[in-house]
């Protein structure tokens, strides 16, 4: 998959918050709300996908609950009607605490993520193309909300059962690296894989080069800037997280002075930055022996 930007963000948001969905909901639209949950002021909030500013149709309503215990209630409202409640009782969410929330849309179900890990899919009971709003409600402070639009792309080896390297993926990164952008990229490693990279450019320089190599158990991690690398780092909290014959997904989080990255929803190292200009870091290269199943800018 590849993520384009979907429309402008929302910064700094007042709650209660109802605010349009440019095209409404789409396959492969993933909505990401960032904020606090208030320290002392009520007991819920809800995030709710919905028909306009009245809230007698809401394709999804996701609403943590503090009271009794904790839960979180998942549900539709139809025609002013709501359904059965599909309930979580184990509440992630600690008031004066910071979270992200990502809401992804697929064909049968909301995918939701909290704080980079999966909490729940929610399958679809009302054709979700009818939903153009999104509202917030309830004890939270939100900081920003955010949309970005996938298209799927499939790439398979001619010979997958062979050792083969794959033709390298490109694509741009719209808009360049800034704080708090998340770029994913996910594949299946080759039975036989040596290598394979994932690289952040900008023109000829490689602003942040991820080199797993499997003959030497490591990963490395460097710069290209003027035609010359600069010093490798390889220091891994953990094993080492590539493992060949299996899927992974690599998660890599722009901060102010630093990316982080996971590997299958571990996180396994900071590297600072070396390239201090991140809007002009603007590509994206994957290439190596993997199968690419989906990558998210």
């Amino acid at each position: 998959m590849v993520f384009t930007c979907a429309q402008p963000p929302y910064l700094n948001p007042v709650t209660p918050f109802s605010g349009i969905i440019q095209g409404g909901l789409q396959e492969g639209l993933e909505i990401t709300v960032r904020g606090t949950v208030l320290p002392s002021s009520g007991t819920r909030f809800a995030v709710d996908f919905q028909t306009g500013r009245s809230d007698d149709d809401i394709a999804f309503h996701f609403n943590p609950r503090f009271e009794e215990g904790g839960s979180v209630v998942c549900n539709t409202k139809e025609k002013g009607r709501w359904g059965p409640e599909e309930k979580k009782t184990h509440l992630p969410f600690q008031r004066g605490s910071p979270f992200e929330l990502s809401f992804l849309v697929l064909s049968s179900c909301f995918q939701v993520m909290l704080n980079g890990s999966l909490f729940v899919r929610y399958p679809h009971r009302v054709p979700f193309h009818r939903m153009d709003t999104l509202s917030v409600t309830g004890a939270v402070q939100l900081s920003s909300i955010s949309f970005q639009k996938q298209t799927m792309i499939h790439r398979e080896l001619s010979a997958p059962q062979q050792m083969s390297e794959m033709n390298p993926f490109y694509t741009c990164i719209p808009g360049g690296l800034y704080p708090s952008r998340r770029i994913i990229v996910s594949g299946t490693i080759l039975p036989n894989a040596q290598w394979f990279h994932i690289n952040l450019r900008s023109g000829s320089d490689i602003a942040f080069h991820l080199n797993p190599r499997f003959n030497q158990n490591s990963v490395v991690r460097n710069s290209l800037i003027n035609g010359s690398w600069g010093h490798e780092e390889k220091y891994l909290c953990g094993p080492m997280p590539f493992i060949r014959g299996q899927s992974f997904t690599v998660r890599i989080t722009c901060k102010a002075h630093r990316l982080r990255v996971a590997v299958n929803g571990v996180r396994k190292f900071d590297y600072n930055h070396r390239m201090k200009n991140f809007c002009a870091i603007n590509v994206l290269d994957v290439a190596g022996h993997i199968r690419l199943t989906h990558v998210q800018l």
